[in-house]
């Protein structure tokens, strides 16, 4: 197929009057299509229903040790669950905090303690001038609205084939003191599916703040899910600043929303023992204690790491069929088109297609006038903002199959519309030395 670019103003008006008659008919259809969020369809959810039987008697309600999970206690959370989601982050149990239902409650909370108490002892956030927050993106939007939502700036930082900009990391990190934090999603990330280098958590580890209290945000959601039998490796963050003697500029989330049940999940943070100590006593103000009920299914169901690498495998068989699907759609409709380039990752939960530069918006807005809902152009970037237009995240695991191919199928019509209009609007003729627009 050639490339799009190089047809005449007169082919692309032919290829554009077809797509339009195709789209047309498909807006007649009236398609109430989802892949807007990285939700687990309804069959992932029911390979979890055992875990809401784990417990079924007053006995089954304890814990080892002969502590009742019903009442009030263990603030960080119970031991064997502990040690179980400590070997899934790779860390000691002496450094995970478990807690509720939600990874992001917890990010949400650190920022907050942050902002209002300070880090083992440097001054409080909200006593500063200017607080910022390095975001590398394409990224995570609920991340990025965590830190716009204490007033905290943002700066993009560009993500390249195996992690963010290290080099820019480092010119903010070690020359600015108000950059307290940098967000990550470090192994199949969101939503390119890069997992990060060696090199680049070793820079990582390396790197020397100008603020003592700068913090990397390390979101490992998607550490055990994989798509392939090939797994991709992510570095220890957490024993690589250890050996730098630097192990308390992380923090280290991680959930199963996306293992189990999303509202009904267990999560969990992760960082050194001394920072451990410090959030453990300002969450004696905040907690009684978590669902230690759903720490206890959990570990009952799982039993150990082992349990939960088989069990991801069947999310792996029922949603690799589905990435499988939107990676065809893209190859057959868009491949050799020049109208866009896609990730085709070996875990995680999205797709990152960009179209041509001042596309997003348009294919997103003509999705959505045909039925299908996709995340927000501009999303995947600070302030909702992406300065070239180009990227879209695709979330294929929700839909059922067959609707998510009728979805994709879509998907690719509006890249070419849209793409097709900006290479229309860019088409030029020369009279004499002044190029004039046709």
């Amino acid at each position: 197929m050639a490339e799009y670019a190089s047809l005449s103003r007169k082919e692309l008006c032919e290829i554009r009057d077809s797509l339009l008659k195709e789209y047309e008919d498909v807006k007649s259809k009236n398609l109430k299509l989802d892949m807007s969020r990285g939700k687990p369809g309804a069959e992932q959810l029911n390979l979890s229903l055992e875990v809401l039987d784990c417990i079924n008697s007053s006995e089954s309600c304890k814990a080892e040790g002969g502590v009742d999970c019903r009442n009030y206690g263990l603030l960080d959370g119970i031991p064997e669950a502990k040690r179980l989601f400590a070997e899934m982050l790779e860390v000691k149990p002496s450094e995970i905090i478990i807690g509720g239902n939600s990874s992001l409650n917890m990010m949400y909370d650190t920022v907050a303690r942050a902002m209002t108490h300070g880090i083992l002892g440097e001054t409080p956030w909200c006593k500063l001038d200017k607080v910022k927050f390095l975001c590398p993106c394409p990224g995570y939007d609920r991340h990025f609205a965590i830190t716009e939502h204490f007033g905290i700036e943002l700066i993009p930082i560009e993500m390249k084939s195996d992690g963010p900009d290290m080099d820019a990391v480092q010119f903010y990190v070690e020359n600015d003191e108000s950059v307290k934090g940098i967000w990550c999603v470090p192994k199949y990330s969101n939503p390119e599916g890069i997992t990060y280098s060696d090199e680049v958590v070793d820079r990582f580890a390396a790197l020397n703040p100008a603020a003592k209290d700068f913090r990397i945000f390390w979101d490992n959601a998607y550490c055990v899910h994989h798509l392939t039998d090939k797994h991709d490796k992510l570095k220890n963050i957490l024993e690589a600043l250890r050996a730098n003697g630097k192990e308390n500029m992380v923090y280290i989330f991680g959930s199963t929303s996306k293992i189990t049940f999303p509202g009904s999940g267990v999560a969990m943070m992760a960082a050194s023992e001394e920072n451990i100590a410090s959030i453990k006593k300002q969450l004696a103000f905040q907690t009684i204690g978590p669902d230690k009920l759903n720490q206890l299914r959990h570990v009952r169901f799982f039993k150990n790491l082992k349990g939960i690498e088989e069990h991801m495998k069947k999310h792996a068989a029922i949603i690799k069929p589905k990435f499988d699907a939107v990676i065809n759609a893209l190859e057959s409709e868009l491949g050799g088109t020049g109208l866009a380039e896609w990730t085709n990752p070996r875990g995680g939960y999205f797709i990152s297609v960009n179209t041509l530069d001042g596309c997003a918006k348009r294919t997103v807005e003509l999705c959505k006038e045909a039925g299908v809902k996709l995340t927000p152009a501009g999303a995947t970037y600070p302030y909702g903002i992406d300065p070239r237009d180009r990227n879209i995240r695709i979330a294929p695991t929700y839909p059922p199959l067959d609707e998510l191919k009728v979805a994709a199928k879509l998907f690719c019509l509006c890249v070419k519309i849209a793409g097709i209009e900006k290479l229309l609007s860019a088409k030029k003729v020369t009279i004499g030395a002044q190029p004039v627009r046709v």
